[in-house]
């Protein structure tokens, strides 16, 4: 029987009754959001007792990797699951084939084993993708034409996601959209014996204008200059093809799917797990998270408020994990409601 069918005309039907008292409000809401909803994304730099804030995201600072075991720390103790690293990469690091993504001794796994040694049970998730490594900034290998190569790309990729799950990362999660990645790296994975590494997809990942931000905290923007993703990230006027990719990839063996951005792409979230009922996460992605911030910065709102409601707002449209810059405010004042 539908809500309609059961309905009756006001005044029999008075819908503000459930909402007059904070327990019936309680009792009826739909969407619950806790910290194990939260995933935290955190910046990584080399050397020691380093901490540089990112000028374009108030409040979020690249660390090294002492300072982040701190972070961690509290991260864990209230109650986050897991973090998601990004490493900002030395200039003098960078060349065109990206090949200190797969370095053992690389930024990334050292974080990775100093995280796991020091938090066992805290999820660590690591970033496969190409543009923090590259002299150009873009996600992948590229020709001549400067066009980024698929196939050439995901061999590279394959071989930084078996370096991060040797250095122990609990999942890794491909970000670079080429075709073909998740089955390339569930082999690999697979064949080297890494069968409990999980595969967090960035399925729909869309090329984006609010990803700014990002890029000048790990030191890709000046290497993409007036470049473009255009050709391997979605076109925002697509939805369908958002379907598309996240099947193809459930299919070539991803634990989870992402969609990137958040709140701008909502819609696209319902119809994934509406479609696909799988594991389905959102990135909260900088140029939100900088918008927010702006305005509670300038008293045109309440940034606690809005944070809150945002992210409400993200797991209602049906997302099972968050990864989100807020995460740790957020977790702070859901301890506080919890007393």
């Amino acid at each position: 029987m539908s809500w309609q069918q059961v309905s009756r005309q006001f005044p029999a039907t008075r819908m503000r009754r459930m909402r007059r008292d904070d327990f019936s409000r309680r009792l009826m809401r739909e969407t619950t959001f806790t910290p194990d909803d939260l995933i935290y994304p955190v910046f990584v730099l080399e050397g020691s007792n380093q901490r540089e804030a990112v000028a374009s995201m108030p409040g979020v600072d690249r660390l090294s990797i002492d300072l982040l075991l701190e972070e961690a720390k509290l991260l864990h103790s209230l109650g986050v699951p897991a973090m998601a690293l990004f490493p900002v990469t030395p200039a003098e690091a960078k060349s065109e084939d990206a090949r200190e993504a797969f370095n053992p001794d690389g930024l990334a796994q050292r974080a990775v084993k100093e995280l796991k040694n020091a938090l066992p049970d805290m999820g660590v998730i690591t970033d496969v993708a190409l543009d923090p490594f590259t002299t150009h900034g873009q996600d992948g290998l590229i020709d001549d034409s400067g066009y980024v190569m698929n196939d050439e790309t995901v061999e590279v990729l394959v071989k930084q996601a078996l370096s991060h799950a040797a250095a122990g990362a609990d999942v890794v999660a491909p970000s670079d959209m080429m075709d073909g990645r998740i089955d390339s790296v569930r082999e690999a994975l697979e064949s080297e014996g890494h069968i409990h590494t999980r595969i967090l997809a960035y399925s729909a990942k869309y090329a984006s204008s609010y990803y700014g931000p990002f890029r000048d905290a790990v030191g890709s923007a000046a290497n993409l200059g007036a470049g473009n993703k255009y050709t391997y990230q979605q076109d925002p006027a697509n939805s369908d093809e958002a379907l598309h990719e996240v099947a193809l990839d459930i299919e070539e063996g991803a634990d989870m799917v992402m969609i990137k951005p958040g709140m701008p792409y909502l819609d696209i979230v319902r119809r994934v797990k509406e479609s696909f009922a799988a594991p389905t996460f959102v990135y909260q992605v900088s140029g939100e998270y900088a918008m927010h911030m702006a305005a509670a910065q300038n008293g045109w709102l309440d940034g606690d408020a809005v944070m809150m409601e945002s992210l409400t707002c993200i797991k209602r449209a049906g997302a099972d994990g968050i990864l989100t810059y807020f995460a740790r405010r957020a977790a702070e004042l859901l301890a506080e409601q919890a007393g």
